[in-house]
């Protein structure tokens, strides 16, 4: 069951016994956590009919003795135990989970860890429970899922803007929603959000970034390139080289893909090597700039820089002169 469908359920009033969250993607656990705390229970209820555990503090027992109790003046009562990956004995919950008592919730958050699925406890969870194990997602679905998100909120975003908003926060689902939320309060009545709006109120320059100097580097612009890696130098914290050089290892490795893909049509070059169709020039024009060979070549000084980035066979070096340098490589 997803996440999504566990808070519509809640929302007509169906519930189970028990929830077990887990896995490394914190933004779908906390979502449903949040819900459970704040939204499950009306305010005069919750009063009496909510607990919230912590694993570092909690005992088992308390536990299930809270789980066990009935609600006070209300059909159900709501039982929330965060942080569950820290607390000593947690197995110890099979028997509650094995018998729970229908008019409890119980809600658990066990993040950046799964419970061993050869034992007795994780097969009760899954037989007994709702049981969900959340895993990061790929930086390639981002754009789906952000657009996804953008859509549950009537809002839509150009390309550009996409872009520049994915590659300056990367995969931190929970902060790509608060620069949504950010955005959307200061948008008014307009539902569309631009690279202007990004640049306001995400606070990352329209055109000083890691997508235009892809856009340089595919073009061979290297009087662009210097001056964008300079405002970088001017701001370090606008694109430190440890995102930059995995950001256009990326698109070079998509424009390698390009010499693969068996067509010339652009969307099914788009389809193929996983870019918005609005991108896909960008990335033909790189591959028609450098070559088959020029693109292997690119990839392979973007790895010797990465290298050299972190000390690897490199005297320490300032990252503006490094990328100076590897920039003046790569269009030589």
């Amino acid at each position: 069951m997803a996440v999504e469908k566990i808070i519509a359920e809640w929302k007509k009033g169906v519930f189970k016994p028990v929830y077990w969250l887990e896995g490394e993607e914190e933004y779908f656990i906390d979502k449903v956590i949040n819900y459970a705390e704040h939204n499950l229970l009306p305010e005069s209820e919750a009063s009496f009919n909510l607990s919230i555990f912590y694993g570092r503090d909690s005992n088992w027992a308390d536990i299930v003795n809270a789980c066990r109790r009935y609600p006070m003046f209300a059909e159900r009562q709501v039982v929330v135990l965060k942080e569950a990956q820290q607390m000593r004995d947690i197995e110890k919950l099979e028997g509650y989970v094995e018998n729970p008592l229908s008019s409890t919730v119980f809600v658990v958050s066990y993040k950046d860890k799964k419970v061993d699925g050869r034992t007795k406890f994780a097969k009760v969870l899954k037989e007994k429970g709702v049981f969900i194990s959340t895993k990061k997602i790929y930086d390639s679905q981002l754009p789906d899922w952000t657009q996804e998100l953008l859509r549950s909120k009537d809002l839509s975003i150009s390309p550009k803007g996409l872009a520049l908003l994915i590659d300056h926060i990367g995969n931190d689902l929970s902060r790509i929603e608060n620069e949504i939320e950010k955005i959307s309060v200061n948008l008014a009545a307009r539902k569309n959000i631009t690279e202007d709006d990004i640049e306001e109120f995400v606070g990352v320059s329209k055109d000083f970034n890691v997508f235009e100097l892809q856009a340089a580097l595919a073009k061979k612009d290297l009087a662009k390139s210097i001056r964008i890696i300079q405002y970088f130098e001017s701001n370090p914290k606008a694109a430190p080289i440890q995102l930059i050089l995995p950001s256009l290892y990326g698109f070079f490795s998509k424009v390698f893909m390009v010499f693969g893909a068996g067509s010339q049509d652009e969307k099914a070059i788009a389809s193929a090597i996983g870019v918005n169709p609005f991108f896909v020039k960008d990335y033909l024009h790189a591959s028609r700039v450098y070559d088959y060979t020029g693109v292997e070549r690119v990839l392979l000084l973007l790895h010797q820089y990465n290298l050299k980035s972190i000390g690897v066979n490199a005297a320490p070096t300032e990252d503006g002169s490094l990328m100076k340098e590897m920039v003046y490589k790569i269009m030589a």
